[in-house]
C-alpha cells in the first residue's frame, strides 16, 4: 500500500471511529479516492409537555 492510500485510509478510519450519528461519503474518480466528506448529526432527546403526558 503506497504511502497516500495509508494517509487516505487513516482518514477514512478516523471518521468512522469518531462519529456516532450521520455518514462519512468517499468519492472516487478514476479509481482514485478523490474526497472524504463527513456529516454527523447531534440527537436529542424528544420533550413532550406534561400536558399532553397526561390522561382525562
Amino acid at each position: 500500500m503506497a504511502a497516500l492510500d495509508q494517509e487516505r485510509t487513516k482518514v477514512i478510519l478516523e471518521a468512522l471511529k469518531n462519529i456516532e450519528y450521520g455518514s462519512v461519503i468517499i468519492t472516487i474518480h478514476d479509481g482514485a479516492i478523490t474526497q472524504i466528506d463527513k456529516t454527523e448529526k447531534t440527537r436529542f432527546e424528544a420533550r413532550r409537555s406534561s400536558a399532553k403526558n397526561q390522561r382525562v
